[in-house]
């Protein structure tokens, strides 16, 4: 099925090359509204992004994911589609994405588009259509149910942002599922004429040249058949945190996502995307309990996705413990799947502040970069984490985010990730837009400046350069497999190995100095180039002393 007008197809094509292109590459997360606004309403847009790639060139990074710029009656920011197959005109136009396109490949950074593909927005002509009656054309295009006998919705699933995941219509006397906003119904995926829908969508941006897809939420596509209740999660300590402002994690996810037959699906998905040449794919696999061994599934080689990249380091607090537990889970359970990493991305409280770094931003950021960079995987950088962005604190009166406002203020939302990049400190918006930004721009921000952080060779922004082609220049970082190191906290240590090159990773999780021992210390032959020189010395044949926030990297027989 082509659902998208003909008139609008673009004879582009990806960058091509090597097809395994994906593999231990640098990714960088754009979020368009906050990037760089080109047309003075204070949101950015496609052609802010292009008149920043000269920035985006200099970080080193293989290619950019462009997050959601279709047209969207945008309560969920992009994440709600009215449109698949056109360019919202607050970002500007589908010719300014070939742009877009042509300047980034000339430039040899690759695109990744943002496919939400689980559900649309409640203003797309498909779910307009199928609300009308039981009957019409599209009637199964989304998951409708009827009532139980009390007029209550037909199970107990509950909706990711709040409340029960059912809205009654009173044109076709049903409920619809929304598994996030009840303005974001869901598609109905056991139906065939969906799924060729969809594929007609990643066929229509392949089509204009990208080179791999990013699939939102890519683990609800499907629902029990059946729509069982799901169970409750058995008895356990009070909730905390961000996890007691939701009521969504009291219940075990069994039967409203994650089902078998996405398994089939992404086969089918995977068969367009080969017909491409050198293109990727990667799945956000959510709110999965057992989600190293659903990112094997959903990799398995040369059938399904190419990537998961996973949200195990987006929790809170940094310990060697969890990042070594859950690094080894993976490689225990992704068989020859290929991982994929990330500390920040448009959802999630920036890495610098959930994991302790604000008092020591300076040693603090360039560490928890290296981290990311030295694991297997490919890793996914969100947009201002060059620069050591800390979380904004918004006021309620300014927040955006609908999630946010549902569960204040016991979870203040995603606004705090998403405000505008600071260019430079001259300028009245710091460089982002001529006019009021969308969301404000914190007054701290203002320190991280782009421009201001060019000319010191010590910036967070210049040491994120250093890691990037300190990375490229060694393949065992990019391809090599990984091993860990017993060591007693702060001290996260690991071998990573490639044709016959063995090298060494210590770092200090720590503000304070640690001494770790290692070993035969003294045989290993010290890698530089990477900004960390400074900050580990050899003390004893066996013994390294690390400074705060510090680093060690060498190769050894």
């Amino acid at each position: 099925m082509d659902i998208c007008d003909l008139a609008d197809r673009h004879a582009g094509k990806p960058l091509g090359g090597d097809p395994d292109w994906w593999r231990g590459v640098v990714i960088y997360q754009i979020y368009p509204r906050s990037y760089q606004d080109s047309s003075g309403n204070g949101i950015g847009d496609l052609k802010g992004i292009e008149g920043r790639l000269d920035h985006i060139h200099s970080l080193g990074v293989d290619a950019i994911w462009v997050s959601p710029f279709y047209p969207s009656p945008m309560d969920d920011f992009g994440y709600d589609i009215s449109d698949y197959c056109a360019v919202d005109p607050m970002f500007g136009s589908l010719a300014d994405f070939d742009g877009l396109i042509a300047a980034a490949h000339d430039r040899g950074i690759r695109v990744i588009v943002d496919l939400v593909l689980s559900h649309t927005s409640d203003r797309h002509p498909w779910f307009a259509e199928s609300r009308q009656s039981r009957d019409n054309p599209k009637a199964d295009w989304y998951v409708w149910a009827d009532p139980k006998p009390d007029g209550t919705p037909p199970n107990n699933w509950l909706a990711l942002f709040g409340g029960v995941a059912w809205e009654y219509d009173t044109r076709r006397g049903q409920y619809y599922l929304h598994n996030f906003l009840r303005s974001q119904p869901d598609l109905n995926f056991h139906n065939h004429e969906v799924q060729d829908a969809v594929m007609g969508v990643a066929r229509f941006w392949l089509d204009r040249g990208v080179d791999g897809c990013r699939m939102d939420v890519v683990n609800f596509f499907f629902q029990d058949k059946d729509l069982r209740d799901n169970p409750a999660v058995p008895a356990k300590a009070p909730l905390t945190g961000v996890d007691s402002a939701n009521p969504y994690v009291m219940q075990q996810h069994l039967h409203d996502h994650t089902q078998p037959e996405n398994l089939v699906f992404l086969e089918r998905l995977r068969g367009v995307l080969d017909s491409y040449e050198a293109v990727t794919s990667v799945g956000e696999v959510g709110a999965v309990t057992d989600l190293t061994k659903t990112m094997g599934a959903y990799t398995e080689v040369g059938k399904r996705l190419h990537m998961v990249y996973n949200f195990e380091l987006l929790s809170y607090g940094l310990s060697a413990a969890h990042v070594r537990a859950v690094a080894e889970a993976i490689e225990r359970d992704i068989g020859g799947g290929w991982p994929g990493w990330t500390t920040s991305n448009h959802d999630a409280v920036r890495v610098v502040t959930r994991w302790g770094g604000t008092k020591d931003i300076a040693r603090a950021a360039p560490l928890f970069s290296a981290i990311l960079l030295t694991l297997r995987g490919t890793a996914f950088v969100y947009q201002g984490e060059e620069l050591g962005l800390t979380e904004a604190d918004i006021a309620f009166e300014k927040l955006q985010d609908p999630f946010g406002k549902q569960f204040w203020p016991g979870y203040k939302g995603r606004d705090g990730c998403r405000t505008p990049i600071p260019w430079d400190t001259e300028s009245l918006r710091a460089g982002f837009s001529d006019a009021e930004p969308w969301l404000p721009i914190p007054v701290e921000h203002r320190r991280f400046a782009v421009a201001d952080q060019e000319s010191d060779p010590a910036s967070v922004l210049n040491r994120f350069r250093k890691l990037i082609a300190w990375r490229a220049a060694h393949p065992v970082l990019r391809l090599g497999s990984i091993a860990f190191l017993d060591q007693p906290e702060p001290i996260l240590a690991y071998v990573r190995e490639y044709d016959g090159l063995r090298f060494l990773c210590v770092f200090n999780l720590s503000p304070d100095p640690v001494d770790a021992l290692i070993g035969n210390i003294a045989s290993v032959e010290a890698v530089t180039g990477h900004g960390f020189e400074d900050t580990a010395q050899v003390e004893e044949p066996d013994s390294l002393h690390l400074d705060g926030r510090g680093a060690f990297f060498a190769t050894f027989g």
